[in-house]
């Protein structure tokens, strides 16, 4: 069947479920899954004869919004937190795959350049992170103890106050991709130039190992998940820009409801790498070799969430009883 057959054949049916999903059409259950196994019938032809076309894309976004419309008040399990973030996180994340590239290389350029301008200028450091900051390192690198910041409060007052500001700031990175995708650029590049210029100020007075092992131990996670908070606000920020087949309205509620799940999955990897900042980061004497360890280990697992288990998800590779979830989101 042609491409243009097969859209005049169903645009009605399909227009019908629109108006179910942006409410202002009411449906019973019966006809809500009726209308579900139609239209995934739908996608599922569509995706073998044009697998490329706009129109697939279409029925999957219109597919997931059908299917949220049918669950939104179903009766959850407390199964259903870990099915959260072992299935439905990682499916956001491989439908906003692009979104994570392009917020990893938005941070790591603004790194590189936040590094560039701290070697070519000393003083860049006060510019960015505080004269009242900088003077203290100072003092504590010439005391012998230069990570001595991270022991400045008690160990669980610490960890409460690094986890709830770390969240806070993820939330501002995802918020501000109501302002458009640009929004969110900004605030990825504001933490990235303070990493980079942070990183290299130390590299500047020969501790470059030691800052390495301590910014890291807990960096590695919380570095992530603020690239993860950048992917939201990315997502956020393009449902405005690309409505694609829907209206702009539209468009932006699914792809804020996509965003949030994607942050909401952030906040068990900020309280972990607040727990590591508060109890572990500031005890530099605990040897190298173990300190490098919980680095690999959290980048190995990094990896795992981020990259392996998304892929595996979309796949397929999910077991039956979560087989009513739908699939990644196509971006």
């Amino acid at each position: 069947m042609k491409e243009i057959t097969f859209i005049r054949q169903n645009i009605d049916k399909w227009q019908g479920v629109e108006q179910v999903v942006e409410g202002g059409a009411a449906a019973s259950p019966d006809e809500l899954a009726d209308a579900y196994i139609d239209l995934t019938a739908d996608l599922a032809f569509s995706q073998v004869h044009y697998p490329k076309s706009r129109i697939t894309q279409y029925l999957n976004n219109l597919a997931v919004a059908l299917h949220n419309q049918i669950y939104q008040n179903k009766r959850e399990k407390w199964s259903r937190i870990i099915t959260f973030w072992r299935y439905e996180v990682p499916l956001a994340i491989y439908g906003a795959r692009r979104s994570l590239l392009v917020s990893f290389a938005v941070f790591a350029v603004a790194v590189f350049i936040g590094a560039l301008s701290q070697l070519n200028d000393k003083e860049f450091a006060r510019l960015i992170l505080g004269g009242n900051y900088v003077d203290m390192t100072l003092e504590n690198i010439a005391k012998g103890e230069p990570m001595a910041v991270y022991a400045s409060d008690a160990e669980g007052d610490m960890f409460l106050g690094i986890t709830l500001n770390n969240v806070y700031v993820s939330f501002v990175v995802f918020a501000m991709g109501i302002l458009t995708s640009f929004g969110t650029f900004y605030s990825l590049f504001q933490n990235g130039i303070m990493l980079g210029s942070f990183q290299t100020f130390f590299y500047q007075h020969g501790l470059l190992w030691q800052s390495a092992l301590a910014i890291w131990l807990h960096g590695t996670l919380e570095i992530t998940a603020i690239i993860v908070a950048g992917a939201a606000g990315i997502t956020l920020g393009n449902g405005w820009l690309f409505p694609g087949t829907y209206s702009r309205l539209v468009s932006f509620r699914h792809s804020a409801l996509r965003g949030m799940k994607i942050i909401v999955g952030t906040v068990p990897i900020f309280v972990a790498a607040g727990f590591i900042e508060g109890f572990f980061t500031r005890h530099t004497e605990y040897p190298d070799a173990l300190r490098l360890s919980i680095i690999l280990l959290s980048l190995a697992f990094v990896a795992y969430y981020y990259i392996y288990l998304p892929i595996k998800r979309h796949h397929g590779l999910i077991p039956t009883e979560n087989q009513d979830l739908p699939s990644a989101d196509v971006q």
